[in-house]
């Protein structure tokens, strides 16, 4: 069960989902945004560090897609990969 676990960070615009079981802790999005991702914070995700774009933009990033996002707009909302 501990396998499927996320967390989910809103901003209102957008929703980042974090897979825990699947991140290679490469430190790329702490690396890319440190305003938003940082491991030693918690939560480690201060989703209002940055603008949407930025957020979309590092999520992206991440290797191991552990990290992904839906727009809070979108009806039918489907991790990106």
């Amino acid at each position: 069960m501990r396998d499927s676990f996320t967390k989910k960070y809103t901003n209102g615009e957008v929703t980042v989902v974090w897979k825990p079981s699947i991140c290679q802790h490469t430190g790329i999005c702490f690396m890319g945004l440190p305003q938003v991702f940082d491991p030693a914070r918690r939560p480690w995700i201060a989703i209002d560090g940055a603008s949407t774009g930025e957020i979309i933009a590092q999520v992206k990033a991440c290797p191991s897609g552990a990290l992904s996002y839906f727009m809070n707009s979108e009806t039918d909302p489907a991790p990106t990969e």
